[in-house]
């Protein structure tokens, strides 16, 4: 570490001495660009364009300086053997060094799936999911969220976020449904905060990264049974649509994130677009939407960063994937496992003329530009000043604050809610007392996963507990429900993520038989009974609901299961309405507002006060 410091001084050196332009902080970033790009070779040009997964150079970290690699990933669950923040810092560091050992001295960006807080982080304040924040209807809220997130994780290393999430989810039946802010446009747009939250005005902050809007464009509006993917049934599939709604409904979001929010980073999606009259489409080769729309008509003046090996699914052999890919707009490539045959087989179509320079000179161009704004050629290695921040408890206020604010009451009958203090409470449920479950996908691991211990935070129960001196807990419904005055029932999903998740894929939207079962006993025993929903997306609850006198809407709430029990006592207001429309069956989806006929069970937008 002493001499990756010593190193660091010699890459950074004062204003004032006498430097090259590129490393002169003084000198205006395009100038920057311009110097450098002028002193690289088409190596090093091509090398700044791949982007591979620590896992994939770990035991060999020589290759990010002999591939001159311009990026690493961590992706879901890929993390030090040493999962802490220091750990964490320690790992990036170490490999920052073997980029700044290059000719050029160019440092690495190295990026993290923080979606909902620094989640592959072991003591990260883990926040709701996307779905839940939008049912908040809090763009502050949200900004905050992110803010956040953004200190936490740029405190541990990594410098580059692949989020927000600006897709909009137009079918429930999707695994990455929680992802999405909601199924209005118009709200993902309001959300779209979470941009700010993560940039703020100057990305060189130690409490700032990098933000990515994905996926573009059209990733929540697939068609079901559309997905070419394995067993996957929407995630990856194809979006079939016109001009008129693809606009109106899943470009939108990209608008105002390029030209208000500035966003540094844009994510093509798996999926596929077809318009009428014509083929499909894959995102990842699709040049007038990347190119002639993306870059050239709305704007944007960042990088594309490939999805996980997205280009591996576009037709023809590697050579006609990576020269497709190129051509088509795509910047940066994350090819996690693949990055040396990527430099080499690019290098050939350059060199065959299939990819012109000028292409290739246009994508660096566009990562040093982050870079330089991310101030890492003057500070390449972990800013720790924040270290101490993560997972704080001002930090886990504010995730708690946001929990309660989502919180959605859909039925409210005899006052039962909010509960009282003195009461005698029966819980029931798995999910009262899961923090893996509460949490989700991309939480520690990439699918998550379900039971307590895996990471730090407070399930519903035992926010419960903190309120009433008088519970009880039965988490199959089987302890005796005589003698309580309240009856709560925790249903929900289990943890996955993207198309794992999908309806179809050994998901569906109905209620598991423990939960079904759990409901049944508990409401037709208890006199006054309570059921939350805690999952990423709506479930079908409809032939229950009349037994039910208070049904609450959940989400995902991640590590501060105390936030819900803050609305059920009453001591926090329900503000939450749904982001999505509730379905009065699985069959039933898509159903969205502006449909005609509209009969969800509950329409967009709904959420009683009390």
């Amino acid at each position: 570490m002493l001499a990756a410091a010593l190193l660091a001084v010699a890459v950074a050196p004062a204003a004032g001495a006498n430097t090259v332009p590129y490393l002169d902080p003084r000198v205006p970033v395009e100038k920057r660009v311009h110097d450098l790009l002028g002193r690289m070779t088409l190596e090093e040009k091509v090398g700044q364009m791949t982007q591979a997964e620590r896992a994939a150079v770990t035991a060999d970290p020589s290759q990010i300086t002999t591939l001159a690699l311009g990026s690493l990933l961590s992706g879901g669950g890929s993390t030090p053997a040493d999962n802490t923040p220091t750990g964490w810092a320690d790992m990036v560091d170490s490999f920052q060094s073997r980029a700044l050992a290059t000719r050029l001295h160019i440092p690495l960006l190295y990026g993290v799936d923080s979606v909902h807080g620094h989640g592959n982080l072991v003591g990260a304040t883990i926040f709701p999911h996307n779905l839940a924040m939008g049912a908040t209807r809090d763009p502050a809220l949200v900004r905050d969220e992110e803010h956040i997130t953004a200190t936490e994780t740029r405190a541990t290393g990594p410098q580059w976020v692949f989020a927000p999430c600006v897709c909009v989810v137009r079918d429930d039946r999707w695994g990455r449904t929680y992802e999405s802010f909601g199924e209005d446009p118009d709200l993902v747009v309001r959300m779209e905060t979470a941009i700010d939250g993560f940039q703020g005005d100057d990305l060189s902050r130690p409490d700032r990264v990098l933000a990515t809007a994905k996926h573009y464009a059209g990733d929540g509006d697939t068609s079901y049974g559309t997905s070419t993917s394995g067993t996957y049934t929407t995630d990856q599939g194809v979006t079939i649509t016109d001009w008129r709604h693809f606009a109106r409904v899943d470009l939108a979001p990209y608008v105002p994130a390029v030209r208000r929010h500035h966003v540094g980073t844009v994510m093509p999606s798996f999926s596929s677009v077809q318009f009428p009259g014509s083929a499909p489409v894959k995102m990842h080769a699709n040049k007038q939407l990347l190119t002639d729309v993306l870059k050239q008509k709305i704007g944007f003046d960042g990088f594309l960063i490939s999805d996980w090996e997205g280009i591996h699914q576009l037709p023809g052999d590697y050579p006609t994937q990576v020269r497709t890919a190129v051509n088509a707009g795509i910047d940066m490539f994350m090819e996690p496992n693949t990055a040396p045959q990527f430099v080499q087989t690019l290098l050939a179509e350059v060199r065959a003329g299939r990819v012109p320079v000028s292409r290739v000179d246009d994508a660096v161009s566009r990562i040093l530009r982050a870079k330089f704004s991310l101030g890492l050629f003057e500070h390449p290695y972990t800013n720790r000043t924040n270290i101490s921040t993560i997972g704080s408890p001002a930090h886990r206020a504010v995730a708690r604050r946001a929990v309660a604010e989502s919180q959605v009451l859909l039925k409210n009958t005899g006052r039962a809610l909010p509960l009282k203090r003195d009461q005698r409470i029966y819980v029931a449920g798995v999910n009262a007392n899961d923090l893996g479950n509460q949490a989700g996908g991309w939480t520690v691991t990439w699918q998550g996963q379900s039971g307590n211990g895996h990471f730090p935070g407070t399930t519903i129960l035992a926010g419960i507990q903190s309120y009433a001196p008088h519970v009880t807990y039965s988490a199959d419904a089987s302890a005796p429900t005589s003698g309580y005055d309240v009856g709560v029932v925790v249903v929900g999903e289990t943890p996955y993520a993207e198309g794992v998740g999908d309806v179809g894929n050994g998901h569906t939207l109905n209620l598991s038989a423990p939960d079904r079962a759990n409901v049944t006993r508990v409401c037709s025993a208890i006199r006054t009974c309570v059921v939350l929903d805690v999952a990423g997306r709506p479930q079908i609850v409809t032939d229950l609901l009349s037994t039910m006198d208070a049904f609450v809407m959940s989400w995902l709430p991640g590590s501060e299961g105390t936030g819900v029990a803050d609305v059920l006592f009453g001591r926090h207001p329900f503000t939450g309405r749904l982001p999505v429309s509730w379905p009065r069956a699985e069959n039933q989806e898509p159903v969205n507002i502006g449909d005609r006929p509209y009969d969800p069970l509950f329409p967009y937008g709904y959420g009683l006060t009390r």
